[in-house]
């Protein structure tokens, strides 16, 4: 009997003396131990072209799940004039959403490491579904009801987010794992662009915002219907050793005693964090904020009656959709250059795109008061330097973290990013906005002056994002390097007991 917290491996036969626990160095050895691997003779579990279209369809998936949570964000202006609710209460739609999500995700993580992650996805997707269409036939005296139906939308998208990288994962590896999962998440600002367009543009055209929280579900069904036939569910960790799987029989606890040991998956996931809080907190009050500011400076009258005048929703999408397809590819294209040269290159860059993003949103929160266009350009390019990590952040997880371990990983990293993040920065800074409305007179400026104050937290917390990705950057090669030694040993080990070389070094 397997002794609990052990990993099982596909061919297992009793083990000569040496073992995982061993005190083995990463270098020759391993290096030997690869060499004994037949790769020549290994077929891939999943075919090229399965593979190829698994992704499309994970990239399609993904698209909706950013459209979803940032239609809301596209027609805030008419959900609070609708149900006459202050800047905190609006915040409450992202944050009960996120906070759902976040609960879910370690669920998610520890079942997707144990039993079939497509079957998982498919019932998330389901409930994802059926409580997107309800949402929108939620009436005016019924807000908490909105508000626990999007709590239930975070069930679906939790599955989904938590469950496709390491899919991804374990159906390419090393630069062409880089490039899908670059693939995969610059389809998180194309969707997040995508949403504001489609909420904005919908709601314009049939004078009803409810309509725009119809069309995602849609959506969702034809990517319900792809992912039945078209993803596979791989072998866990099936790229890394040649088709075959590990077996999870490890605790969750154990799971997270091995990743919190982890110092690169720790401090890169407080870098997320920060990424999150910030990117929460601006896309959701961004649109918002430039139309008091335009309101404001007199270039537009309020909104008293739906519909609102919500162009800065179609603006920011497509500068969402502009910098995300740019700043991801550049990320990529630039770890893959300096990546032989600078082996830590991956957090540096994070770092540099954190630091470099925090005065470019200070020029454009104080801009908005008198120009909108410099506005503009200073979120673009804030925009595109925190594009530079979105698919960085991922691959730096693929890698340091073993394949047993993945989806955990992902599970935890998500809990505590948003937890941290994204679940409470939009309402902090409208609990921050309102307190200052509530001192100042009742008027428009005050109304966006309020919220320009509001801002400055972001810029603070994006520093200090980057200070965290600088930390990951001094521990990112020791781990890498012991997390790809352990999937060394795991690869090569049903070949060792049929091994001269390896039996007659560990006879020594």
């Amino acid at each position: 009997m397997e002794p609990k917290g052990s990993e099982t491996f596909p061919q297992d036969s009793p083990m000569p003396r040496w073992s995982l626990g061993s005190s083995l160095r990463y270098g020759s050895f391993v290096n030997s131990l690869s060499s004994l691997t037949p790769q020549a003779e290994t077929k891939p579990a999943i075919s090229p072209r399965r593979a190829y279209a698994a992704v499309a369809v994970l990239c399609y998936i993904n698209l909706i799940n950013y459209m979803e949570r940032f239609t809301i964000s596209g027609i805030l202006p008419n959900i609070q004039n609708f149900f006459q609710i202050s800047d905190s209460t609006g915040a409450l739609l992202q944050t009960v959403f996120i906070c759902s999500f976040l609960l879910l995700a370690p669920l998610f993580g520890y079942l997707g490491d144990r039993y079939n992650r497509k079957y998982i996805m498919i019932c998330g997707l389901s409930v994802w579904l059926l409580t997107a269409v309800a949402s929108s036939f939620v009436t005016k005296s019924l807000f908490w009801l909105l508000l626990l139906l999007r709590a239930l939308i975070g069930v679906g998208e939790a599955s989904f987010s938590t469950l496709a990288p390491t899919i991804i994962g374990d159906l390419f590896t090393g630069t062409q794992r880089s490039a899908m999962i670059c693939v995969f998440f610059i389809f998180l600002p194309i969707g997040s662009g995508f949403g504001y367009i489609a909420g904005a543009g919908i709601a314009t055209a049939t004078g009803d915002w409810r309509w725009a929280l119809r069309i995602t579900p849609i959506l969702v069904a034809v990517g319900l219907v792809l992912m039945v036939f078209l993803c596979p569910n791989p072998p866990r960790g099936a790229s890394d050793t040649h088709g075959q799987e590990f077996k999870m029989q490890s605790t969750y606890l154990e799971d997270v005693k091995y990743l919190l040991k982890n110092k690169t998956f720790v401090w890169s996931s407080l870098g997320v964090t920060a990424t999150a809080f910030v990117v929460g907190a601006l896309s959701f009050w961004a649109p918002t904020f430039l139309s008091r500011a335009q309101v404001f400076q007199g270039l537009q009258p309020p909104c008293t009656k739906e519909p609102c005048n919500i162009t800065d929703s179609y603006i920011l999408g497509a500068v969402t959709v502009v910098t995300g397809i740019l700043g991801g590819c550049l990320g990529t294209v630039l770890s893959r250059c300096f990546r032989d040269k600078v082996p830590n290159v991956d957090p540096v860059i994070c770092a540099v795109g954190m630091l470099g993003s925090a005065p470019c949103l200070f020029i454009a929160i104080f801009m908005a008061s008198t120009n909108i266009p410099v506005t503009y350009v200073f979120i673009f390019l804030a925009d595109l330097l925190i594009s530079l990590n979105w698919a960085i952040m991922a691959d730096i997880l693929l890698y340091v973290v073993i394949p047993t371990k993945r989806a955990s990983a992902e599970a935890l990293q998500i809990s505590v990013c948003h937890l941290l993040g994204d679940a409470g920065s939009p309402y902090l800074i409208g609990v921050i906005s309102d307190a200052i409305r509530k001192s100042k007179p009742d008027t428009h400026g005050w109304n966006f002056y309020s919220q320009q104050y509001s801002f400055i937290v972001c810029i603070f917390i994006g520093i200090l994002g980057g200070l965290f990705y600088l930390m990951a950057s001094l521990y990112i090669i020791k781990d890498r390097k012991a997390a790809l030694a352990e999937d060394t040993c795991v690869s090569v080990r049903p070949f060792l007991n049929n091994s001269p070389l390896f039996n007659s070094l560990t006879t020594r």
